[in-house]
């Protein structure tokens, strides 16, 4: 019986852990911009050549 309120007591500090996580998050930002990543997606990324700093046509020269 000992087991179950040990059990209790440890799984109630960890869901407060989680909830203080969660509050924390949310006052920060975390969840302020639900719309960007949204529509980020939609829109193509342009392409550079990471040597020269020079734009590429989307071809891959092998």
């Amino acid at each position: 019986m000992g087991i179950i309120y040990l059990m209790l007591i440890v799984s109630l500090i960890i869901a407060l852990f989680f909830l203080g996580s969660f509050f924390w998050a949310a006052k920060n930002g975390q969840y302020d911009d639900d719309y960007g990543p949204s529509v980020r997606i939609l829109f193509d990324d342009e392409n550079t050549d990471k040597k020269n700093n020079k734009q590429v046509d989307g071809n891959t020269k092998v």
